[in-house]
C-alpha cells in the first residue's frame, strides 16, 4: 500500500526544513515537494532494500520506464551519514529502460552521506514536467528544499555541469547529475555523484540499468545537497558503535587490503582465469594484457602524478585511482577493471591511455562503461563497417556523436542489445537486456547463475563468485548466498569493497539502533529485498523461462579448445531463487563486487 502524502503544496515548489528522518516526495508534474515521517517499521531499510520496498509499493511495474508513472528513488544506506567507515553509499532505483524490470544502481561519492545527515532517507521522484524541453534542479539544505529552473545547464557534460553548479559553494556541498545521455533518455545512461569533498568531481556513477535516462525523463538535471552545519548521525549506543568502528577498521587495515591498488590490479588474474575477455568475448584472454595491466596505472603515479584516493569522505579502502596523462594533466577517476575490460580488451584497444580517455568521455556524457563498451565491441564484431577492432579514435568519435545526437551515437548510448538489433549481429552477450560485465559466466559458472537469476539482470555487483573450482551442485547456493550478502551490504550503505559480512553489519546495526540485531535478521532482510525485487519483476512481465543467458554464452566456448561454456542446467538456475537453509558461511562470507 502506498504511503499517504500529506502536506503537499500546489502553490509553491519549496518545502521548509523538516525535523527527524523523513521521505521527500518530488512531483515533477505539479512542481511541488512534500515530506513524510519515515515509517518506524522501516527503520532498518535503506539503500537498495528501501528503494525496492518503495518501488514495490508505489510504482506500477507495468509502467513505461520513461513515462510519468515510473518512480525514481535516491536512497542512502542505513549507516550513511554516520562515522562508520566507508558507509556513505547511495542507491538509485527505478524501473529500468534497459531490463524492463526493477533496478538499483549503487554509487560512492558524498551525496549519500550528506542526504542522511539532513535526515533524508529517500528522495522519491514522480511525474514529468509539462514542457519536456525544460530542465530543473533540486536544491536541498538545512533550510529546506526547492525545485529551481536549470535551463542554462541543458546539454552540459557532467564535469562542466558540476563545476558551474558548485562554483563558490563550501566544500561540504555535493551534487548528483546527469549528462547528455541521460537528457536524451538513452538506455545506457548513468547518474553521476560528486566524489569526496576535496575534489568534488562527478566521477562516481550509479551506472547500470539506464537510470540516468529515468532521471532525464523527469526533467531533472541535478540535485545539490548542502549540509550546512549538520553533524554526523548519532548512534543510540555511541560507546559500542565507536568500539565496532575501531575493531573493524583495525582488522581491515591490518589485513590484505586487496583493493589497495584499485580493481585495475585484477587484470592479470582475470586473464589467467579466461575472463579478461577479448574481441566481444570470442576469447577469454587478451594478447594486450600487459599493455592494459592496472599495474601500469600505479607505476605512472611516480612520473605523471595522480594516485590512490578515497571516493567518499571517511573511506578507509581508498580503491579509487586518479589517472593523469603523459603531461601530468588529470584524465579520469577511477579507471576500473570492468572499464579496462569492456572498453579496452573486448574492443581490442591496446592503450591504457586510450581507455582512460574513453572512461572520461563516458563520465562526461553520463554512460555506463560496461554497457557502452559492450555496444562498441558488438559494432566492431559485426559486418557493419562503421568501426573496426582496435580503433580507439573511432570509439571516441562514436561517444562524441552521442552529444551531437547522431544515429550511431544513439545506438551506442542505448547499449548492447540496441547495437545487436541495429547491426543484426547475433553475438550479443547479455542477460535480461543488460550487457554481461567483465567477469565471464563461462569459467565462473556460479556468477553466471547470478546473472540469470538476479532481479538486476547481468550485474556482477549483485553476487560475484570468483571460484572456478566450484562443482555444479554448489552453484545455486553460492549464487543465492552471494546475492543475499550483497543485497544487505547495499542496504547498509557500506561499500562492497570494505567486505563486510552479515555478522559485521548486525553488530553495527545493534550499536546504532540500541537493540539486538542478529545475523539471522540480516539474512531475512536480505531475502525480503530480493523478494520485493522479484515480485516487482513478475508484475513487469518477467517470465521464469527467461532466467537465462544469451545463446552466444551457451553455445560458444572460450579457453583451451573452447572448454568453457555456460552449460548450467535450468534446475540449478531455478534453485538459486528458492530459499535454502542457511549455511554458516552465509553469515560470515564477505561482500564481493
Amino acid at each position: 500500500m502506498a504511503l499517504p502524502q500529506r502536506g503537499v503544496s500546489k502553490e509553491r515548489n519549496t518545502m521548509p526544513a523538516y525535523e527527524g528522518d523523513h521521505l521527500v516526495y518530488v512531483d515533477m508534474t505539479t512542481q511541488t515537494i512534500s515530506t513524510e515521517p519515515f515509517p518506524e517499521d522501516w527503520r532498518m531499510l535503506g539503500g537498495r532494500s528501501l528503494s525496492a520496498r518503495i518501488l514495490r509499493e508505489q510504482c506500477d511495474p507495468a509502467c513505461d520506464p520513461l513515462g510519468p508513472d515510473n518512480v525514481l528513488v535516491m536512497a542512502p544506506g542505513v549507516l550513511a551519514g554516520t562515522t562508520a567507515p566507508t558507509s556513505g553509499r547511495i542507491s538509485i532505483g527505478g524501473k529500468s529502460p534497459l531490463t524492463g524490470g526493477i533496478k538499483e544502481a549503487n554509487s560512492g561519492g558524498n551525496p549519500g552521506q550528506d542526504l542522511m545527515k539532513l535526515g533524508i532517507r529517500a528522495i522519491i521522484l514522480k511525474g514529468q514536467p509539462a514542457d519536456r524541453d525544460r530542465r530543473f534542479g533540486l536544491e536541498i539544505s538545512p533550510d529546506g528544499m526547492s525545485i529551481v529552473a536549470a535551463d542554462e545547464y541543458k546539454g552540459l557534460w557532467n564535469y562542466a555541469c558540476c563545476a558551474k553548479l558548485l562554483e563558490g559553494t563550501p566544500k561540504s556541498v555535493s551534487a548528483i547529475s546527469i549528462g547528455p545521455a541521460g537528457e536524451q533518455m538513452l538506455s545506457g545512461a548513468s547518474v553521476a555523484c560528486t566524489d569526496q569533498n576535496k575534489e568534488r568531481r562527478p566521477a562516481r556513477h550509479a551506472a547500470r540499468g539506464g537510470l540516468g535516462a529515468v532521471m532525464g525523463s523527469k526533467g531533472l538535471k541535478w540535485v545539490k545537497v548542502d549540509t550546512g552545519k549538520a553533524k554526523a548521525r548519532r548512534p543510540a549506543d555511541p560507546k559500542a558503535f565507536t568500539a565496532k568502528i575501531k575493531s573493524y577498521s583495525s582488522d581491515y587495515l591490518g589485513g590484505p587490503q586487496m583493493f589497495a591498488k584499485g580493481t585495475s590490479a585484477f587484470v592479470q588474474t582475470a586473464n589467467m582465469l579466461h575472463t579478461f575477455v577479448y574481441k566481444n568475448r570470442t576469447e577469454g584472454q587478451s594478447p594486450n594484457v600487459n599493455e592494459l595491466d592496472g599495474a601500469r596505472i600505479v607505476e605512472s603515479f611516480e612520473t605523471r602524478g595522480g594516485g590512490m584516493h578515497n571516493c567518499m569522505t571517511g573511506c578507509i579502502v581508498q580503491c579509487s585511482n586518479i589517472v593523469h596523462d603523459k603531461d601530468g594533466n588529470y584524465m579520469t577517476s577511477a579507471l576500473e577493471f570492468e572499464t579496462i575490460t569492456l572498453l579496452g580488451a573486448s574492443c581490442a584497444i591496446e592503450s591504457i591511455d586510450d581507455v582512460a580517455e574513453l572512461d572520461r568521455l563516458c563520465d562526461e556524457l553520463g554512460l555506463d562503461t560496461i554497457e557502452t563498451g559492450a555496444a562498441i565491441a558488438i559494432l566492431m564484431d559485426s559486418d557493419n563497417d562503421a568501426i573496426e577492432y582496435g580503433d580507439a579514435e573511432g570509439a571516441k568519435a562514436l561517444l562524441r556523436q552521442i552529444a551531437e545526437g547522431k544515429e550511431l551515437g544513439q545506438v551506442v548510448g542505448n547499449g548492447a542489445v540496441a547495437a545487436g538489433q541495429y547491426t543484426g549481429h547475433a553475438r550479443v552477450p547479455e542477460a535480461r537486456g543488460q550487457a554481461i560485465p567483465a567477469w565471464d559466466p563461462r569459467p565462473l559458472k556460479a556468477t553466471g547463475v547470478t546473472y540469470a537469476t538476479s532481479p538486476m539482470g547481468a550485474d556482477h555487483t549483485a553476487g560475484l563468485i570468483i571460484n572456478p573450482g566450484l562443482q555444479p551442485d554448489q552453484f545455486a547456493r553460492a549464487s543465492q548466498e552471494s546475492q543475499m550478502v550483497n543485497a544487505i551490504t547495499d542496504a547498509s550503505g557500506f561499500c562492497q569493497f570494505l567486505q563486510p559480512s552479515m555478522v559485521d553489519i548486525a553488530a553495527y546495526y545493534s550499536a546504532f539502533f540500541g537493540e539486538e540485531v542478529t545475523k539471522e535478521h540480516m539474512a531475512d532482510q536480505a531475502w525480503e529485498c530480493l523478494v520485493d525485487e522479484w515480485k516487482f519483476n513478475e508484475g513487469a512481465g518477467w517470465k521464469i523461462e527467461d532466467d537465462r543467458l544469451s545463446d552466444c554464452l551457451i553455445n560458444e566456448g572460450i579457453g583451451p579448445d573452447g572448454v568453457f561454456k555456460f552449460d548450467v542446467t535450468p534446475d540449478i538456475i531455478a534453485a538459486a531463487k528458492e530459499r535454502m537453509s542457511p549455511s554458516e558461511e552465509l553469515y560470515t562470507n564477505k561482500a564481493s563486487g
